[in-house]
Order: structure tokens, then C-alpha cells, then sequence
């Protein structure tokens, strides 16, 4: 990560005082790089990259070999098993970011299964973003399926609203309610609506709004076209359901085209990233 952008995202606060170490039984201990901190504590805005470095110290007489691991926080190492000779240091490189606060800690074991640790704290900071997307909208059966995707840097309780409209009007209205999850920074959801009383014959147009604390507010649809083909039996039938599914697709599109004859705008289905991780 260059130096400039390390400087303008993320800045680490030293602790001045005698660091504890992380020991394991048989001489070895786990420690921040450079002496001085009891943790790693990073500080910078979503998205953020940490960069440093974490000590596996053999004191003892024999080569030792450990294996690195994260908990609680995403962290790579530049090599996660270590052969540490006697009394010598091994340095490891690593990298740590997220996209809200998080806790953790770094853990060392070696062969034997003992263990090592150094506490790992991470702080979002910057500006607080509120931003939601709805995305791939689908009528599948007696259901319509989406996903929701948090683009902005707090976690959201978003509230969803459901609309449909058919050849004759309005077929399904639901008012705002609050749906049961917390959806966090850069994660996506896939999610469904029950539609039980679905039309057996109709065209529609579904739309799905959804809003979150802090503004955040998006809405996406689909078409979809029901036919009752369990019903029909027979040539005759079948004639008749494809005769009754051209007169609504003709409905249709005649409500769709303006006084002088200018198609409306079909209702958007893609939705403008905003170029967050998912």
C-alpha cells in the first residue's frame, strides 16, 4: 500500500509502555513487531488496509514451528506457518481490514498445541454513509425474490414496501414494514416475500422500495405474466389460455404507450453499484 495513501487512511496508536508478552509454555511468545504495544489497535476510514508486523520469539533451545491464524477480524499473513529457530525472531508480515469496528485477536500455536495471542482492534472511522441497493428482483410461484445490499458504512434495519400492478390495476399494495435483519457494511441478502394470493391470469408489474435510518432509500421491479396452465385441458383450453394471455399482454402494452403513441419506460431492474465490496 503506498506510503501516502497509508498516511491519509489509517494511523496506529502506539501504546508507550511495557508491552505484556503473549507466551507460550517452552520458551516462545508471540508479539507486535517493534516493541512497545500490548495490541495491535488500527484506526481508519471503510475499507482501510493495515499494514504490519507480528513476532513469533523462540527464546529456547530448540526450533520451534507455529501456524497463524484471525479471530474475529480478516487478516492475511505473508506466511502462515513459521519455522522459528532457536533463539532467533521470526517476523511475519500481515494485512487487516473491514468496513465497521471489530475486535479479534492474532494466534499463534505450535506443534504441540500450545497457544499464543495478541488482541487485534480495529476502529472505523470517516464520515457515516447510509446507502442500500435492491437488487435482482424475480417472481418465482407464489413468491417474489430480491437481494439486499448494504453500500454505505453502517449496519441497516431496512423497511421494504411491496407494489404490483395488473391489466386492471393495482393487485398487491403492502405499506413499509420493518424487516427482522441487521445487515452489515458490504453484505449482501437474499431474501423473499411471500405472494400467496397471486393472480391466475393477469400481467404484472412488481416493484419493491426499500429504506433504511440515515436515508438510505432504493426500489427495483420485474414483470411477470400468470397463466393458469394446470387448469386447461384439451386443445380447446389450451387455445383459449393462449388467446386469454395474448389479450392481456395486448392490455398491456396498450396502458404502457402515451397519448401519442411513445412507449413509457419499462420499470428498471439493474441497479448502479456503488463500487462497495460485497
Amino acid at each position: 500500500m503506498p506510503s501516502a495513501a497509508r498516511a491519509l487512511f489509517v494511523s496506529l496508536l502506539l501504546v508507550l509502555t511495557a508491552a505484556p508478552v503473549a507466551a507460550a509454555a517452552d520458551g516462545w511468545s508471540l508479539v507486535p513487531s517493534g516493541g512497545g504495544r500490548p495490541a495491535f489497535y488500527a484506526e481508519g476510514a471503510p475499507g482501510a488496509v493495515l499494514q504490519d508486523t507480528v513476532s513469533v520469539v523462540n527464546r529456547s533451545g530448540r526450533a520451534v514451528t507455529v501456524r497463524l491464524s484471525g479471530t474475529g477480524v480478516p487478516v492475511i499473513f505473508a506466511a502462515d506457518r513459521v519455522r522459528v529457530p532457536a533463539r532467533t525472531r521470526a517476523d511475519v508480515p500481515f494485512t487487516v481490514s473491514g468496513r465497521d469496528d471489530r475486535s479479534g485477536e492474532i494466534v499463534a500455536r505450535d506443534q504441540d498445541g500450545r497457544r499464543a495471542a495478541v488482541p487485534v482492534r480495529l476502529r472505523v472511522g470517516g464520515p457515516a454513509l447510509s446507502a442500500l441497493t435492491v437488487e435482482h428482483v424475480a417472481v418465482r410461484a407464489d413468491r417474489i425474490t430480491y437481494d439486499l445490499v448494504n453500500r454505505g458504512t453502517t449496519v441497516l434495519v431496512p423497511s421494504l414496501a411491496v407494489h404490483a400492478d395488473g391489466v386492471f390495476g393495482p393487485v398487491l399494495d403492502r405499506a413499509p414494514r420493518t424487516l427482522p435483519v441487521r445487515l452489515r457494511p458490504g453484505h449482501r441478502l437474499r431474501l423473499a416475500e411471500p405472494w400467496p394470493d397471486r393472480p391466475a391470469l393477469d400481467s404484472v408489474d412488481v416493484r419493491l422500495t426499500v429504506t433504511a435510518a440515515g436515508g438510505a432509500h432504493d426500489s427495483a421491479g420485474a414483470s411477470a405474466r400468470f397463466v393458469p396452465w394446470g387448469a386447461v385441458t384439451g386443445a380447446a383450453g389450451a387455445a383459449a389460455a393462449m388467446g386469454a394471455l395474448l389479450l392481456v399482454r395486448g392490455l398491456r402494452r396498450r396502458r404502457r404507450r402515451t397519448a401519442d403513441g411513445e412507449a413509457l419506460e419499462p420499470p428498471r431492474t439493474e441497479v448502479e453499484l456503488t463500487g462497495a465490496l460485497t
